[in-house]
């Protein structure tokens, strides 16, 4: 099949949609399907090699920030949009994201989500003419739900089915400012019909979106997300002392204050001798303050030289790290549809500590990778934690486990085999549909 793959770009950090669009393009590739990976708004960030698109951004960032704000911009010419398309340009702006107002941000994604009625219908029209001069795919695929204003004159300029994935899309639009998170869940249910099938990335989210989005169950599959497990491998024997660990977006919402309170539990119980709390990922402008206030809990405690925060790693780096980890949790409640972290973790041959809400229990049930405890509460995880940290084999036995499973089920190659088989009957059915019938 020919494939063009549309994934938004992120200019300066990783984020797991990314790094599971990455990884699905080049396991189709190694499929051998010719895949087209087309970024939007910002240059891509990716540990996934061989995948980095050298086509034009399209939507480039500030040219839609203009046009949002400034009718002059809807009609300036292509010569002046290339500059503030530039890749240089557009790294730097992607510093200054978190700027950039809640009512900007609100009015953006619902001019998005409106597609040609949006104020970015010349960035609309420019991807289309662009996609006409490449090969004639079978179908188009975007990452997001985010992105279903395009499906409309995709289809009808292309003359291909749209499928689009469910990677989190709810937390985001459920923080826009008012009204625009009423205004952009109403227009995505409208624009959703114009998509051939959603593919999500959970059960549980998926379920969610058919919820709240209003579609036909048989409008929505699920793929989990998959992981190339090469470099992960298993520690040979545990760190000492043991360490807790956590790799995702150093915030609030991906957990990380429960888990310094956990961590503070465990030292004053002291079961655990010379315990450690390592974190890493993504350290934005944004959450500095937060990270601020978690700093300072751990020194009022007395733990600030048992605990290390790491900005955003490498996969190399994000190995070695992980082969460093006794254990490991990332306890959001919130805003999660998968969470490639914990295959990383799984590849690694960690045990998973995690909370019985969202995704988690879906993922841990079905592995055995690791334990689940009651959400929102820091007393629970840590006693799910210590259980863990003083009995190390038990702790190894369901590490194992996470890594067989990741290896045999949460492969990229098996990811890749079951998107494929989807688009497949996409393609065959659009076709069906769209044949003469015989007399």
């Amino acid at each position: 099949m020919r494939i063009v793959q549309i994934t938004p770009g992120t200019g300066n950090f990783q984020c797991s949609a990314c790094q599971r669009d990455h990884a699905l393009v080049r396991a189709l590739q190694d499929l051998g399907h010719e895949v087209t990976l087309v970024p939007l708004y910002l240059p891509f960030v990716t540990d996934e090699p061989g995948t980095a698109a050298a086509q034009p951004i399209f939507y480039g960032g500030i040219n839609v920030y203009l046009q949002q704000k400034l009718a002059l911009f809807r009609r300036t010419p292509r010569w002046l949009d290339r500059i503030f398309d530039a890749r240089a340009l557009l790294r730097l702006s992607a510093k200054a994201a978190g700027m950039t107002k809640a009512s900007d941000v609100g009015s953006i994604t619902l001019s998005m989500l409106r597609g040609e009625e949006g104020e970015q219908l010349k960035e609309l029209e420019r991807l289309l003419a662009w996609l006409k001069t490449q090969p004639q795919p079978d179908v188009v695929c975007l990452s997001n739900a985010l992105l279903t204003g395009m499906a409309r004159r995709i289809k009808a300029a292309l003359g291909v089915p749209v499928v689009c994935g469910l990677q989190g899309e709810d937390y985001f639009l459920d923080d826009l400012a008012p009204p625009f998170n009423t205004q952009a869940w109403q227009t995505l249910r409208a624009r959703a019909a114009d998509v051939d099938l959603f593919v999500a990335v959970s059960r549980y989210f998926g379920d969610r979106m058919i919820e709240r989005l209003q579609l036909a169950p048989e409008r929505v599959v699920v793929v989990p997300n998959g992981l190339r497990p090469d470099g992960f491998t298993p520690a040979a024997t545990p760190p000492h002392p043991p360490v807790l660990g956590f790799l995702a977006f150093q915030s609030q919402l991906k957990g990380l204050a429960p888990l310094v309170s956990a961590f503070i539990e465990l030292k004053r119980r002291n079961r655990v001798p010379g315990l450690k709390l390592r974190a890493a990922g993504i350290d934005s402008p944004a959450a500095a303050g937060f990270l601020r206030a978690e700093r300072h809990r751990l020194a009022a405690a007395g733990l600030a030289a048992d605990a290390e925060f790491l900005p955003e790693l490498s996969r190399a780096q994000k190995q070695d790290f992980l082969r460093g980890v006794s254990v490991f949790s990332v306890p959001a409640t919130s805003g999660e549809a998968f969470g490639v972290y914990l295959l990383e973790a799984m590849a690694a041959g960690l045990p998973l500590v995690q909370p019985r809400s969202g995704p988690f229990p879906e993922l841990i049930e079905s592995t055995g990778a690791g334990v689940l405890c009651a959400p929102d509460d820091p007393a629970a995880l840590a006693d799910a934690l210590e259980g863990l940290l003083l009995d190390p084999t038990r702790a190894r036995a369901l590490g194992l486990k996470g890594r067989q499973a990741v290896v045999e089920r949460f492969g990229a190659d098996r990811m890749a085999a079951a998107i494929t088989g989807h688009l497949q009957n996409v393609v065959d059915r659009w076709a069906a549909i769209r044949s003469p019938h015989p007399r």
